[in-house]
Order: C-alpha cells, then structure tokens, then sequence
C-alpha cells in the first residue's frame, strides 16, 4: 500500500494482525517501557504472553514488510483518517501516527511521543475518533482496537476515574487478562502523563484554538 511520505517503502496493509494474540503486548509495551517504574510491564499484562508477543513482534518488527494500521475517522474524505505505521528502518525503528487524506475534522497536528508521526490527540479527540463510526470499510473498526492503537496519541488532560475506566473496559475486550489489567491500564495511564502537555504550534481543529 502506498502511504505519503514513505516512498517506495515496503509498506503493507496490517490490520489483520491486530487480532492475533500478543499483538497489544507489542504494540503498548513500549509505551510502559518510557521512563522509570518500580514495576516493569509484562506482554502478559495485554494478552497472551512472552511468546506470543516474541512470535508476532518477528512480523510487526520485519523490515522487509513494515505493517500499516488504518484508522478511518468520521467526516474525513474517502480515505481520510490515522495511519500506524511500523518504521522497521535498520537501526531507526519507530511506529509513527500520521495523518491521511482529509482527517483534520477529529486530528490535531504536530509530533507524537509514543513513535514519531503528525497526529496528538485530546482526550474527547481520542474517544470521538475511537467511537465514530469511521468513513467505510477498510481499516481497524472495533471502537476499543481503534482506541487502543491511538492511546499513544494521547495529549492534554483527562478525568482520571473515565480515563482509567475506559482503559480497563477496552484492555479486557481486547484479551487482556483480569487479574492485572488494573496495573496495565495504571501504567499506560502514568507514562501518559508524564509526558509534556504545550507543545508550541499545538492548534487543535476541534476547539478552534
């Protein structure tokens, strides 16, 4: 598939791995793994375990096939929403959140923490886009995978006790186990907010500012 400012990059459509058990191990653990914690995240924390998260991470990380998960966002044109790209660059790795086609109506601008890409989002940014009903068929549309692949977008502040219930609510239905989805969501969560919140040239096409 062809993402705009990839080139000729092996990009290829990967919305079928997000299924797959020990995808979300891969995809947020790195997240968790940004700054210092008494307690180290663990890929069973988001679903299956170590192995899993092994198995998958040899096709999410191949630098021959760089996975791109499309994310459709409402009023956007044809194509218009967030792409997750997988930058499986030798020794310049990354995911990055870029904008496609039209987004603006639910996407703010500027660089991510969680990769590198043009995509933060609000809080109500996050969940209008993970809760709209998208702009067809093509890309991820499970409301909680829409809203767990954009988490690391996330920017701004947010109630708490709804942040952290959305999290949970959305961990569990993706296959994350009971027993320690609290700290998963508490860890994700943490890392979230320790990260800046004014960032120059943040203009957010939602609030006008």
């Amino acid at each position: 598939m062809v993402i705009t400012g990839y080139g000729d990059g092996p990009t290829v459509v990967g919305e079928a791995l997000v299924g797959r058990v020990g995808f979300w191990g891969c995809h947020l653990l790195g997240l968790c793994e940004e700054g210092a914690c008494d307690e180290r995240a663990e890929p069973a924390w988001f679903g299956g375990d170590g192995a899993d998260a092994d198995a998958l991470a040899e096709v999410l990380f191949d630098p021959e096939r760089w996975p791109v998960f499309r994310v459709p966002v409402e009023g956007a044109a044809p194509g218009g929403g967030v792409a997750v790209v997988y930058r499986n660059l030798d020794g310049d790795g990354g995911v990055e959140y870029r904008r496609t086609g039209d987004a603006t109506g639910g996407v703010a601008g500027g660089a991510t923490g969680g990769g590198t890409g043009d995509v933060r989002l609000a809080w109500r940014e996050l969940v209008a886009v993970a809760d709209g009903p998208g702009g067809g068929g093509d890309g991820v549309l499970d409301r909680d995978e829409r809203f767990l692949l954009l988490l690391p977008c996330l920017r701004g502040t947010w109630e708490e006790a709804v942040a952290r219930e959305r999290v949970v609510a959305a961990l569990v239905a993706a296959g994350a186990p009971e027993g320690t989805v609290e700290r998963a969501a508490d860890h994700l969560l943490g890392h979230l907010e320790r990260r800046t919140v004014h960032e120059p040239g943040w203009k957010s096409p939602l609030s006008g500012r």
